[in-house]
């Protein structure tokens, strides 16, 4: 019996564990260990640490890869992943290859130039230098191990894994994996849902998926919300409504966006909206080089994608302004009156967009309008939940824009199509583990899931856990290690977060004060505070 219990595969969950980022899977069998995944972690600065850290297993002995989708949060650790000794096969589609070759240097820029700018602030303050989490070369030698796979066609990724991508409806190139392991009877089937897009997306096909799995590993970003069933042309007039009220505010308006599909569908929407003279006429610069890198591979993947000729034409209106230089983006705010900035990041946590929210968000004419998922800790999560003042590279801003969140252009499926989803994937022999979501969204969609699967079969694993997958169910193996984190530091505000909201209230505090005489007693109960820390 324990000889049997010694080929089961152990499942481990890397990331993506009561949150939304950090995506990565590991399978181990006696012959073989691969990786679902290898995602960078967003949000609050302790999960982003994360980044830095050393990888839960040894790097070299990973097997292979298999990639499900080109955002960040699911590809954007390769690099380091290579850096640090893996030189096995990414397997993944030709599209999402494609898209990485522009996405993964991206990452690896930003990281440079944002290190240079730390490392400045930090020798003026006698901290040492930090060092990148990896660079620009890194992501050359990553994409050199990838491998293109087709939809439907069976690959053996690794010794006893086969492998098949399914179209997830998420992303140009975005699949949901089934994996084969060979067993000493009958394979054993793990479905692997990645991210899985919402019906009616404006450039994919609804996603896709086979019936009859062992295990389902489910994504459940937004499992505990239904959004409005709209149609495309309710979603562009809504849209239309925000448009036209930044319009009448007689400022810009700002949205942090994602670079690949969230930007290529608004312009998309606001080529339409201005070609029928439903909102002002005004520039759109799309502020990201990346953006503008992955609007050309759009056009390159035309026959893979919904409405490729309005994209084409959208992206070669009058009104568009694609900019490279950083002085370029620069210039942008030093312009009056109305016009369209969408930026990246799209959680407001890295990129030329903080430059343009710390140039507009103390201007009450200004609009910004949050176009994708926030997760908790992040600087676009901050915002919508309504301060006052936020802290931007270092600095104080006031935030008196008007702040909106504009949730109908989610690549993510709300919870009745994730419960169909997985419906359809049915039947679920042994049991479902529910990742990629926030507590909310985890506990939205177990409860909905509990009539098609058993409750006891509906687990939702912690940052590290680890399952073996048997004939009878998954059970769970005992941890070698303390985690990474702990659970209730996930998804969370941390002490960073609290920092900064201290650092904007005792300015708060001082400023109000009437005279110089309140702002030292305010000053002087602050040092008593700190004298006392430990009493």
């Amino acid at each position: 019996m324990s000889g049997a219990r010694d080929t089961d595969p152990i499942l481990r969950f890397h990331g993506a564990a009561h949150g939304v980022t950090g995506s990565c899977y590991e399978i181990e069998t006696p012959y073989s260990r691969i990786l679902i995944d290898c995602g960078l972690f967003q949000g609050s600065k302790s999960e982003r640490e994360l980044n830095y850290g050393a990888f839960p297993f040894p790097p070299e002995a990973i097997d292979a890869v298999i990639l499900t989708h080109a955002h960040i949060d699911h590809s954007g650790l390769l690099p380091k992943l290579v850096k640090q000794g893996f030189s096995g096969p990414i397997h993944t589609t030709r599209a999402t290859i494609d898209l990485c070759s522009v996405m993964l240097p991206d990452a690896a820029h930003i990281q440079e130039m944002e290190v240079e700018q730390l490392n400045r602030r930090n020798a003026r303050r006698g901290r040492p230098p930090v060092e990148p989490i990896y660079i620009q070369k890194d992501a050359a030698a990553c994409m050199a191990l990838f491998r293109a796979l087709e939809y439907g066609e069976w690959t053996e990724v690794a010794q006893g894994l086969r492998a098949r991508f399914w179209n997830a409806g998420h992303l140009l190139g975005s699949a949901s994996v089934e994996l084969e392991i060979d067993r000493h009877d009958a394979p054993l089937r793990i479905m692997f849902s990645g991210d899985v897009g919402p019906g009616h997306k404006l450039l994919q096909t609804d996603p896709e998926g086979p019936a009859g799995v062992d295990y389902l590993i489910c994504e459940s970003t937004y499992g505990d919300r239904d959004r409005p069933d709209v149609s495309p042309q309710q979603r562009r007039s809504q849209l239309g409504d925000i448009v036209r009220g930044a319009a009448e505010a007689g400022g810009p308006l700002i949205i942090p966006s994602f670079a690949v599909e969230r930007t290529q569908e608004l312009l998309v929407d606001l080529y339409l909206l201005m070609q029928a003279g439903e909102v002002p006429t005004a520039p759109v610069f799309v502020d990201s080089p990346l953006a503008t890198r992955a609007s050309a591979i759009f056009e390159r993947h035309a026959d893979e994608i919904e409405q490729a000729n309005v994209l084409r034409e959208a992206l070669k209106s009058k009104e568009l302004r694609f900019t490279e230089t950083v002085e370029q983006s620069k210039a942008i705010n030093r312009l009056t009156g109305f016009f369209v900035v969408i930026a990246a990041s799209g959680m407001c946590d890295a990129g030329r967009i903080r430059h343009h929210l710390k140039a507009n968000l103390w201007r009450r004419n200004a609009t910004v309008m949050m176009a994708g998922y926030q997760a908790q800790g992040s600087l676009g999560r901050i915002l919508l939940d309504g301060a006052r003042r936020v802290r931007i590279q270092g600095e104080e801003v006031e935030v008196k824009a008007r702040i909106s969140q504009f949730d109908l252009y989610s690549g993510h499926a709300d919870a009745g199509e994730l419960v169909a989803w997985v419906e359809a994937r049915r039947p679920v022999q042994q049991g479902v583990f529910l990742t990629h979501g926030e507590e909310e969204g985890l506990g939205g969609l177990s409860q909905r899931l509990r009539g098609l699967i058993p409750g006891d079969r509906i687990l939702m694993p912690g940052l590290d856990d680890a399952f073996r997958l048997t004939p009878g169910g998954s059970v769970p193996v005992e941890l070698n290690e303390p985690r990474r984190l702990r659970p209730e530091k996930i998804a969370r505000l941390d002490w960073h977060n609290d920092l900064s909201k201290l650092l904007l209230d005792i300015n708060e505090a001082v400023s109000a004060a009437a005279d110089e005489r309140g702002r030292a007693a305010v000053i002087r109960r602050m040092r008593r505070a700190l004298e006392n820390k430990d009493a």
